[in-house]
């Protein structure tokens, strides 16, 4: 997915998003949205490249995913920083289900992760 600076292909291409970064979107123009990523940069992407599926994006080192939404809960595995998490079910009591794409699922707790 190509990030530009503008709503048009003319535009300057400022990145290229990896598939499934989580992006807040801004508002609509037309065929393009602007965004905002995780790091607060605002960018233009055509809005056909964006997908319903939710994913959070791991904020710290070495966030510890639990069996349970529970700090004493069991820790199934660790993400670090910048790891991709696909969001299972929202944010409820500060914890939100996730599943990593190796297929490993828990919860994270939702200061730990940025696109919820």
């Amino acid at each position: 997915m190509v990030l530009y600076d503008a709503p048009s292909e003319k535009g300057r291409r400022v990145a290229v998003a990896p598939r499934g970064m989580p992006v807040e979107v801004v508002l609509t123009y037309g065929e393009w949205t602007k965004v905002r990523d995780a790091s607060g940069d605002l960018s233009w992407l055509q809005s056909k490249g964006l997908v319903a599926k939710r994913n959070l994006q791991v904020s710290i080192a070495n966030a510890k995913i639990r069996a349970n939404p529970d700090d004493a809960a069991a820790v199934v595995f660790t993400a670090d920083k910048g790891v991709l998490l696909e969001l299972v079910d929202p944010v409820a009591s500060g914890w939100a289900k996730v599943r990593h794409r190796d297929g490993q699922a828990g919860y994270v707790k939702a200061t730990e992760v940025w696109g919820d």
